[in-house]
C-alpha cells in the first residue's frame, strides 16, 4: 500500500529571450489531494490553479514519480501486463488514464 504524500515537479524551458518556468506541487490530505500548477512565462506575472481531487477518484493514482518507476520495473521484467491503466493527472493539473 505505497502512497503518494508529496511531489513536487519543476520544468524550466529556454526558448530565446523568455524562460518558461513550470512548477506541479502534489499534495496529499485526509480528504484527498490537491494540485496546485504554476507558470511564469518570461517577466508576466506568474499564474497559478489549484485542484482538489477526492481520495475515490485518486484510488490507484500513479503521479510521475511512481511512473518512472514502474516503468523500469516493467523493463527489467521485459513485460507488460495487459490493459494495465492508473489514474494520472496531465500537465494543467486535471485528472486522466496512463495507460501501458
Amino acid at each position: 500500500q505505497l502512497e503518494t504524500l508529496e511531489q513536487e515537479e519543476q520544468e524550466r524551458l529556454e526558448l530565446r529571450a523568455q524562460p518558461i518556468e513550470r512548477r506541479t506541487h502534489m499534495v496529499s490530505h485526509q480528504h484527498g489531494m490537491t494540485v496546485t500548477k504554476t507558470l511564469r512565462e518570461g517577466e508576466a506575472e506568474q499564474q497559478c490553479r489549484s485542484f482538489s481531487y477526492s481520495r475515490a477518484e485518486l484510488r490507484g493514482l500513479l503521479p510521475e514519480g511512481a511512473s518512472l518507476l514502474l516503468l523500469r520495473v516493467l523493463a527489467c521484467q521485459r513485460a507488460v501486463p495487459p490493459g494495465l491503466i492508473f489514474p494520472a493527472i496531465d500537465t494543467e493539473g486535471h485528472l486522466c488514464t496512463s495507460s501501458y
